[in-house]
């Protein structure tokens, strides 16, 4: 037995050497860890000198691998993590969920069926070692997004080529499908067994379920090059039409003023913002620049956001408020020119909105429709004033996705009374009934978890 978990840790580190540099998939370090974590973790600190903890360190394994090595996971449980946690960050800054969620590895025949054709037209073609290129001069107009010349490219910055020159017709080629490697997950193609290039899958996806044609793709700056102008030449290439007719490329965020990094210690993520502000906040503070402006982030600026979104929140309690207590039903005298008036904010939202999605000016027409409803909402107003005026906030708000209207948090005794009522539904087979308190709870921020020791909850 002892033999055959040194012969295990002996394949595990001649595993690691091989692919430090590699996003590492740890699948039989992780089986070896599912074996005997413990005895493996004791037998790599007598053999190597160092714990296994700090080799990985010292080696700078990504994070995925550190976590196959560490947790005994598999890659597709590692990957369902991480889309689930994405989502409920998602969720919680009052994302909507696309209508398809596509993983790209459901789409391997449509890879090369794509693929196959490229080669076909004469757009692509396959080295010796099973790795297939687009031949990027055979397009024309490759560059016109970024404003890149190819010759420029070609003999300019090093930085803007793809490796495997040697093996090319071109060193500006870029890969549509390649090899696989040692303890990478792979699928067999008419090539070689490997893996879909980056490029590619988005140009099948979009093909899939958007069509041949898109009206608008979007993304960060730093994938105007190469990404995106790849992505037009091979789909273009293969489809024969225009690729999208609208781009819209979001600047970066600096962490007070400088780029956010981990290496220099100003990476946050959204739950670690969550934790000291409500994501609206959040999301507001996003919304106050334009999306193709550096967005600088600080303690001082998301302060600023938190006050400006809670005006806007104040703003609509108090509407809430007269409305409970107003007693004229219909519009007073001087009522409907108000309205009438309060209806040029929106336009101006509009106009915001409609030139090049400018949040920022947006949120100022709904600052200025909050004073107004501040000025003119009072106890005298009518129902019907005072709540045209929070419609409207509220409708012009949502566009942008913001929550203004905000729920009564519920009581400890209430949420436990909802779960004893779920858990006596479940026990009936009423799982409709199980399924609506789950549902209700989430949609008021309580998070359920079903566990061996029983039901579990949180605040989102």
């Amino acid at each position: 037995m002892q033999g055959h978990k040194a012969n295990i840790v002996s394949q595990a580190l001649t595993y690691i050497e091989a692919n430090l540099e590699e996003q590492l998939e740890l699948g039989m370090v992780a089986d070896a860890l599912h074996y005997s974590r413990f005895y493996l973790h004791r037998l790599f600190a007598k053999t190597v000198g160092i714990t296994l903890h700090e080799y990985v360190k010292r080696r700078r394994l990504t994070r995925a691998a550190e976590e196959l090595v560490f947790s005994g996971k598999t890659v597709m449980e590692i990957a369902q993590f991480y889309t689930d946690a994405f989502f409920d960050d998602c969720r919680k800054l009052n994302i909507k969920t696309p209508d398809v969620v596509q993983p790209a590895t459901g789409l391997i025949d449509e890879y090369i069926q794509i693929v196959s054709g490229l080669m076909e037209k004469g757009y692509a073609y396959a080295a010796a070692d099973g790795t297939v290129y687009f031949r990027t001069r055979s397009f024309q107009g490759y560059g016109r997004l970024s404003h890149k010349n190819l010759d420029d490219l070609q003999g300019g910055n090093r930085s803007l080529l793809v490796s495997g020159a040697d093996q090319k017709e071109d060193s500006l080629d870029f890969v549509l499908w390649k090899p696989k490697k040692d303890g990478e997950p792979y699928w067999e193609s008419p090539w070689c067994n490997g893996r879909p290039g980056w490029h590619i899958e988005c140009s099948v996806m979009s093909k899939k379920y958007l069509g041949d044609e898109i009206d608008i793709h979007a993304g960060g700056e730093d994938l105007v090059f190469p990404h995106h102008e790849n992505e037009i030449a091979q789909s273009e290439a293969a489809n024969g039409k225009t690729f999208s007719r609208y781009w819209m490329h979001n600047a970066f965020l600096n962490i007070d003023n400088r780029k956010m990094s981990k290496s220099a210690g100003n990476f946050f993520t959204v739950r670690d913002i969550s934790e000291k502000y409500d994501l609206q906040i959040l999301r507001f503070f996003m919304l106050s620049a334009h999306y193709r402006s550096p967005l600088n982030f600080s303690a001082e600026l998301m302060e600023a956001a938190k006050n400006g979104y809670e005006r806007i929140v104040t703003s609509v309690g108090n509407l809430n408020y007269l409305l409970e207590n107003a007693s004229a039903e219909e519009l007073k005298d001087g009522e409907s020119a108000l309205l009438e008036e309060a209806g040029g904010f929106a336009s101006r939202f509009d106009e915001a909105m409609d030139d090049d999605f400018n949040t920022a000016d947006a949120i100022a027409a709904i600052f200025e429709l909050v004073k107004f409803a501040n000025t003119h909402a009072g106890q005298e107003s009518s129902k019907a004033f005072l709540k045209a005026l929070k419609e409207e906030i509220m409708e012009l708000s949502d566009i942008c996705g913001l929550i203004v209207e905000k729920q009564e948090e519920l009581l400890d005794a209430d949420i436990e009374a909802l779960i004893a009522e779920r858990q006596a539904a479940r026990k009936e087979k009423n799982f409709a009934r199980a399924d609506e308190i789950r549902k209700e709870l989430l949609d008021k921020g309580i998070v359920l978890e079903d566990t061996r020791e029983g039901v579990k909850w949180k605040r989102a």
